[in-house]
């Protein structure tokens, strides 16, 4: 029986035909890799270093207290005009996209004797393995391969973070980076390097910093923590040095 003649026999509505909610669900996707780019847009893209909208210290901010910088991890010149300091936590995502501007900071800035780096350890409580990774990159430290192990543990992020033995994976790194795996295990299960984390730790205490990454230019707390910014407020500093 034809489909007209059924409708004009039986009274009955043509059958509905389902709707593919596939245009729906890539109208979905498209929106948030758009979202995700507009957001590393802000974050990447570098506003002019004259901008009235890039952060200044607080009125009446005293220096930051440099004696701290020995609990924290330093790259660069001693006598470098600038000094950049990051707080963060190896396990948090957003310490993993500023990773990347460290970096090029280190490249085009340390490098060139115009900032030194420091990176204080601030392991938050939340993040179970955030503590150990602490630990396998002084570990790693401790045979010349800090910051190899540093950016090693910030790429890899995804792979050790939900993991229930992490240690297992850190000594894997150290195997990739040419260290002597044994003695970095060792050096992470008896806990050698606990307190030199637990004193980076109280610094950001101390200093009333309680998120992640917390990122300074001098004394200069960034806003928006990414290359765009970091590298225009750099800029803007290192302009106000050569000023008569």
């Amino acid at each position: 029986m034809g489909e007209a003649k059924r409708r004009k026999q039986t009274g009955a509505p043509p059958p509905r035909k389902n709707r593919s909610r596939k245009p729906l669900v890539v109208g979905v996707a498209v929106l948030v890799v758009a979202a995700v780019v507009l957001g590393a847009f802000f974050l990447t893209a570098a506003p002019d270093p004259t901008s009235d909208n890039l952060p200044v210290a607080a009125s009446g901010a005293d220096a930051f207290p440099s004696q701290l910088d020995r609990f924290g991890v330093s790259v660069g010149s001693a006598d470098a005009p600038i000094v950049v300091r990051e707080f963060a936590d190896y396990q948090c995502p957003a310490c993993g996209l500023f990773s990347q501007a460290s970096k090029r900071l280190k490249q085009e800035y340390v490098e060139t004797g115009q900032v030194r780096f420091v990176y204080f350890d601030l392991p938050l409580q939340q993040h179970e393995n955030a503590f150990p990774a602490a630990q396998a990159a002084r570990c790693a430290g401790d045979q010349g391969a800090y910051w190899q192990m540093h950016d090693r543990l910030f790429d890899s992020q995804s792979e050790w973070s939900g993991s229930n033995d992490p240690v297992v994976t850190f000594t894997r790194y150290a195997r990739d980076l040419g260290l002597q795996e044994r003695r970095l295990r060792r050096c992470m299960t008896t806990d050698l390097h606990r307190e030199a984390i637990e004193e980076s730790r109280r610094v950001a205490m101390q200093l009333q910093v309680t998120s992640t990454p917390t990122v300074l230019v001098d004394n200069i707390r960034l806003t928006r923590p990414g290359w765009g910014q970091l590298s225009a407020v750099v800029e803007r500093e290192l302009a106000h040095l050569g000023e008569p």
